[in-house]
């Protein structure tokens, strides 16, 4: 499937800011500076609709993107990052929570894990977390293009084995700046 319309929606920090026109929604989660806006511009394939930066933290507020006038893509604030006040992270942290606990439409939750680092305890949390919500992540691995091909079973395992994953849960190891993993990514999320 071909995106033909993809826009900037709304900046929310309350829920009583969050869309409740029924349209679905697939959240973007992950921790701070692993790829979440560049992922969202590579799949809808805009190189500037969710804001980027090669600092962490960019993202702030549960941001919404209306796609084809019929579902959302939400990039959430990343979690973990430490350049910024304690009260700051909290409040991103009860804005992310808040987002979960109320959010109509939501049909999938991305939790995008860092492949150069086969991710971290904060990743677990964030699984976990988001499964005591009764929420089933799709996992993926993104920055793969910068694990050596010979290691990427590996990293992958070591993903799985962080988070604690199923046996037989998929993971989708992507790549948003060569392409990689993209499309199997795109479809798996389209799917029913």
């Amino acid at each position: 499937m071909k995106v033909r319309d993809a826009r900037f929606v709304v900046s929310a920090v309350r829920a009583a800011d969050l869309p409740r026109d029924g349209r679905p929604q697939i959240a973007f989660a992950g921790r701070s500076n692993v790829g979440k806006s560049s992922l969202i511009n590579r799949l809808l394939g805009r190189k500037d609709l969710a804001r980027t930066s090669s600092r962490p933290g960019r993202t702030r507020s549960v941001n919404f993107f209306l796609i084809d006038d019929s579902w959302y893509v939400v990039d959430l604030p990343g979690y973990g990052y430490a350049r910024v006040s304690k009260s700051e992270r909290e409040a991103w942290g009860r804005s992310v929570d808040q987002y979960f606990r109320s959010a109509a439409g939501l049909v999938r939750v991305v939790l995008l894990v860092d492949g150069k680092v086969a991710g971290t305890p904060l990743d677990s949390e964030a699984y976990g977390y988001l499964r005591s919500l009764g929420l089933e992540p799709v996992v993926v691995v993104t920055k793969i293009d910068r694990v050596k091909r010979g290691a990427r079973a590996g990293s992958l395992a070591k993903v799985a084995e962080l988070l604690g994953m199923p046996s037989g849960a998929e993971l989708f190891p992507v790549s948003s700046r060569t392409g990689e993993g993209v499309s199997r990514l795109f479809a798996e999320l389209l799917s029913p």
